[in-house]
């Protein structure tokens, strides 16, 4: 069965100018419900192919200058504009990403033009709550990665989109497991859904997984030995937080490995940046959160490194499934501590089928050069504090009360949209 038989000649020659000539499972069982108007739910994993799956029912079912007919919701920011950039390929439609972190004029004024959105759950709420987008005349709602949506914190938001949408229309729901929360939208706002389930994109069979326990201290050094001895392409290495993302990438480059992060803490044009010049393969290592580890489709990585193992079982399928894709070999690399001893047990217990093999720690030097980082000093953007002067309250100053209990709560609304 080849599923773009069904699509329309100018559709499937779209499709055929970037090179794909073949449905991947998730297309071949989705599309034909998809371009028949059926409400739909698909359980793939991210990078199998789900954008051109849905996008065939946005291509068919958008007309021209007839408004927003169309609202893809997606977790992240750089998500949206990989949407975006995915359905510009396959059609001429007016098409506009809206997300939190950048100003939202211009987003007001392409809104006015677009025929599809594709947005996150906080800037669209923001948007329907200033009148500034109409969702009265969608015909197709798709929630993209809706498992990690509800991960979040967005399935209030969602509903209320979903509720600000026409009742009669198809929705389609994308995920890559299908958690209660996520069964629950679909079960309130979808008709007689289908399911799908397509395989996940790894490979087992070329996927080798190891881990090796060090004291704390040989941390950095063994991923920087293990980096420098390892013949690789394209490299990702997780981290749990912001600051361990940004010590690690400092560790790197001060001992000649060319490592660039990304995590929440970057603004968007830094982000969609890093990530570009990674698929060019300027840099050689992307060292990042789990902010990376959805949605993004990431090409050419054959080593994974978990710097430090996540807490959720769930987050580590998710960074392993950027590598042994396309019958390509990839290797996974875990780098535990004795506080990395809860998280790896958890994972083990959950994921009894993964075949983890223990290494024996090499050889290690001891000459790593070592990054002092400046603490940084309050009202630096990058620790929150955007909406402060650069001074901040002093303690004990007339209304300092009031003033930090009102910057509070604006920290909160923006770190609500600002997804």
């Amino acid at each position: 069965m080849n599923a773009f038989d069904k699509l329309s000649n100018q559709l499937r020659k779209s499709i055929e100018k970037q090179g794909i000539t073949t449905p991947t499972e998730i297309q071949n069982l989705s599309i034909p419900h998809v371009i028949q108007g059926k409400d739909l739910i698909g359980e793939s994993a991210t990078g199998s192919g789900k954008t051109i799956a849905f996008g065939c029912g946005v291509v068919q079912q958008v007309v021209p200058k007839q408004g927003i007919q169309s609202l893809i919701l997606t977790p992240t920011r750089e998500l949206a504009e990989q949407v975006k950039e995915a359905l510009k390929r396959l059609s001429n439609l007016r098409i506009t990403a809206i997300y939190g972190g950048v100003a939202i004029s211009p987003q007001i004024d392409a809104l006015k033009q677009a025929e599809v959105v594709v947005a996150t759950p906080g800037r669209t709420l923001d948007h329907l709550n200033r009148r500034t987008i109409d969702t009265s005349k969608v015909k197709l709602l798709v929630l993209d990665e809706a498992d990690r949506m509800v991960e979040m914190g967005f399935i209030d938001d969602v509903g209320k989109i979903i509720k600000s949408c026409p009742k009669k229309r198809q929705t389609l729901l994308f995920s890559a497991t299908m958690s209660g929360p996520a069964k629950q939208i679909a079960k309130r706002y979808m008709k007689n859904p289908t399911t799908v389930h397509a395989t996940k994109m790894v490979d087992p069979s070329k996927l080798k997984q190891t881990y090796y326990d060090v004291p704390p201290k040989l941390k950095k050094e063994l991923l920087v030995h293990l980096l420098k001895k390892e013949k690789s392409d394209l490299v990702m290495v997780f981290c749990n937080t912001r600051r361990a993302t940004d010590l690690v990438v400092d560790v790197l480059k001060a001992n000649g490995v060319k490592a660039t992060p990304i995590h929440g803490g970057l603004n968007q044009a830094k982000r969609l940046k890093t990530i570009d010049l990674f698929h060019k393969g300027k840099f050689h290592v992307l060292v990042c959160t789990d902010v990376a580890a959805r949605g993004l489709h990431i090409e050419g990585v054959t080593h994974i490194y978990n710097f430090d193992i996540p807490k959720e079982p769930g987050d580590y399928v998710h960074r392993i499934g950027r590598t042994a894709r396309a019958g390509k070999k990839g290797l996974v690399i875990n780098i535990l501590a004795n506080r990395d001893y809860d998280n790896f047990s958890r994972l083990k217990t959950t994921h009894r089928d993964f075949k983890i093999q223990k290494e024996k720690k090499p050889y290690l030097k001891c000459d790593l050069k070592e990054v002092k980082r400046s603490p940084r000093k309050f009202g630096d953007s990058k620790k929150g504090f955007r909406g402060r002067s650069s001074g901040g309250f002093r303690k004990g100053s007339r209304n300092s009360s009031s003033r930090n209990s009102r910057s509070r709560s604006q920290g909160n609304h923006r770190r609500r949209y600002n997804n």
